[in-house]
């Protein structure tokens, strides 16, 4: 299995160990990245793909922005549409997994945050890209961001422990060579109980994601290496991709 969506997804144990992690203020400053960059307008159709539990969409729609998010886990459209509710915010949430969406020409800015490119196989990775060019109106914006491969792997970590009290989150990485994608074997214990919960990610190269984005009629528009818009180097750990539709 490459990726077990509903163990690693399970939003009880997600949020416990993330919410240190997923602050207000880095939301914030994220979100902000997101209208400088993206050039966002109040006009515009923006979908957030890959939305888990709302963190942007309801930050974009209280500033007044018109936002569709889609996710493939209830349990988190769940806890976004309760906060929309309570805070008396319009956003459209849908339940759908991302390899199957099927928007054509309808929105100027797609949004697929937190490492979520990358979950599947070459063929239905490349399949997902497809989805997103045809959702998007030309000369429409993609962000994403993920892994730089070969920076990651100059410092790589076989072992990541998080701790909460009693409890912890392992994280058990090993890279293939073959596959270019890192295996994450997560056992997670809490209250006493393991819990196994492996997934893994494809790993890029900038060249291997200029080569993808041109198969799908996208070309690279900028890149960052953080949230604060500072300009990618080969050395950064993580990129932060702008691509446009041709």
């Amino acid at each position: 299995m490459l990726f077990d969506f509903k163990a690693v997804f399970e939003p009880k144990d997600y949020l416990y160990f993330y919410q240190d992690i997923l602050t207000e203020e880095r939301t914030k400053i994220e979100v902000n990245f997101l209208i400088r960059e993206l050039k966002l307008k109040k006009d515009m159709k923006i979908l957030d793909l890959a939305c888990g539990y709302g963190r942007h969409s309801n930050r974009l729609a209280k500033l007044g922005y018109n936002v569709t998010g889609v996710d493939i886990t209830k349990e988190f459209l769940d806890i976004a549409k309760k906060e929309a509710k309570l805070r008396k915010l319009k956003v459209k949430y849908i339940q759908q997994d991302m390899r199957q969406i099927r928007f054509y020409n309808e929105f100027d800015r797609i949004m697929l945050l937190f490492t979520s490119f990358g979950y599947f196989n070459d063929a239905e990775n490349l399949k997902v890209l497809k989805n997103i060019s045809q959702a998007l109106k030309p000369k429409g914006l993609f962000c994403f961001d993920t892994f730089n491969r070969d920076a990651l792997l100059k410092n790589f970590l076989p072992y990541i422990v998080i701790e909460k009290g009693k409890d912890l989150m392992i994280e058990r990485n090993k890279y293939d060579k073959k596959t270019k994608r890192i295996y994450n074997q997560r056992i997670v214990i809490r209250d006493g109980k393991r819990k196994d919960k492996p997934f893994s990610v494809r790993l890029y190269t900038p060249n291997e994601i200029k080569s993808l984005l041109a198969k799908v009629g996208m070309s690279i528009y900028k890149m960052f290496s953080d949230w604060n818009s500072n300009p990618f180097s080969l050395d950064s750990k993580r990129m932060i991709i702008i691509a446009e539709r041709r």
